[in-house]
């Protein structure tokens, strides 16, 4: 799977490990930064991420900031992405199999680097169930404009 990550400064560290993860699991990664520890705002890289997944570029995107919310934000910004901000692997499955989400986020200032492995895992094994769930993801679309 081609997967879109990026992040913010204080992501950047976790974002690191994950291209090194995906990789080993043997997905294809493109960064879209941010490049290093300083300083950054997270929407001048979530947003191209973002963009990547929405127009099928990428299959899915993994973004990380401080705590997930503001990356989140920004990809629901962009036509046919459905990101879900997740804390728990519990999230992660549900965010697939109920919301098809093809973004995943989390906070790196949240969760343990071992909790984030485990919830990118079941995030990118976890199919969507369809079914009752495929209407309401339509509805959303519909109601958005996405």
């Amino acid at each position: 799977m081609k997967i879109s990550v990026a992040s913010d400064h204080a992501g950047f560290e976790y974002k690191e490990r994950l291209k090194e993860l995906l990789k080993s699991l043997g997905h294809e990664v493109v960064d879209f930064g941010c490049f290093s520890p300083d300083s950054s705002d997270y929407p001048d890289f979530a947003y191209p991420a973002a963009k990547a997944v929405g127009n099928g570029e990428c299959e899915r995107g993994i973004f990380i900031c401080g705590t997930g919310v503001g990356v989140s934000i920004v990809a629901n910004k962009v036509k046919g992405v459905r990101a879900a901000n997740c804390c728990s692997v519990e999230e992660a499955k549900l965010s697939r199999q109920h919301n098809n989400a093809n973004v995943l986020t989390f906070g790196a200032r949240l969760i343990s680097w071992e909790l984030a492995k485990e919830i990118v895992k079941v995030w990118l094994e976890t199919e969507f169930e369809g079914g009752r769930h495929e209407r309401r993801v339509e509805k959303i679309h519909k109601l958005t404009g996405l």
